[in-house]
């Protein structure tokens, strides 16, 4: 059951797969919320932009790999020419490049395939809301792979960045540190606040002045830097 008002007009999805069972069978899901319309499907990235360009929705599902423009592009050309329309990247996890260049296109939240529905379902009502969503297991990917790039950065420069990083986190209180550390295992708004007993507007309020502590721009951006401080 959704957990959203109804007083809400339905999000509206556009679906880029390949696969034809795969697009056909989220879109059947999909459909069934009372909460959703999918309103789109497109076989390849370029469909996807045009898509895009022409239904405005609110949510598009982006497969990573697709013939003729690959999700990636498409990411970021549709996140350009419409920054209200949310991108939810599906990937795998031996897909670490591609996650990493994802995230520098402007993807708003990241679900392995696997994932299971409520987990999907709960990701696109969390995009609504205007939450970025990177799971655990994909912020762990997405972090080494800042390692390693940065393993190529003179020394200076890394030990520079790692300590405005470490500098920037110590200014967190010590609520702020737990909802910045939930935000890094891929939680919600809501299920933080369920988690440590508080309002939802609490915990936006929070969120926002953890980004402005830490100088992020998005969820995403947030549990990236958790997951190099601890790792400093």
């Amino acid at each position: 059951m959704p957990d959203e008002p109804h007083d809400h007009p339905p999000i509206r999805i556009v679906i880029a797969e390949d696969q034809a069972l795969v697009r056909r069978g989220a879109a059947l899901l999909l459909s069934m919320e009372p909460d959703m319309e999918v309103v789109g499907q497109a076989r390849n990235g370029i469909e996807a932009v045009q898509l895009a360009q022409a239904l405005r929705p609110d949510v598009i599902l982006m497969d990573l790999h697709m013939p003729l423009k690959g999700g990636v592009s498409a990411t970021r050309e549709i996140t350009r020419a419409l920054p209200t329309c949310q991108v939810l990247v599906l990937t795998t996890l031996d897909d670490d490049e591609t996650v990493f260049e994802a995230l520098r296109a402007g993807a708003h939240a990241y679900l392995l395939k696997d994932a299971d529905e409520n987990e999907l379902l709960e990701t696109i009502r969390a995009l609504r809301r205007g939450e970025s969503m990177l799971t655990a297991q994909i912020a762990r990917k997405v972090v080494d792979q800042f390692r390693r790039l940065s393993a190529g950065a003179p020394a200076a420069r890394q030990e520079a960045t790692m300590t405005k990083a470490r500098g920037d986190t110590d200014s967190l209180s010590d609520r702020e540190e737990k909802v910045l550390q939930l935000i890094s295992e891929g939680m919600t708004n809501r299920q933080i606040a369920g988690a440590m007993s508080l309002a939802e507007g609490t915990v936006k309020n929070y969120v926002s002045r953890i980004m402005e502590k830490l100088h992020a721009n998005t969820r995403t951006e947030l549990a990236v830097l958790s997951n190099r401080g601890s790792r400093a």
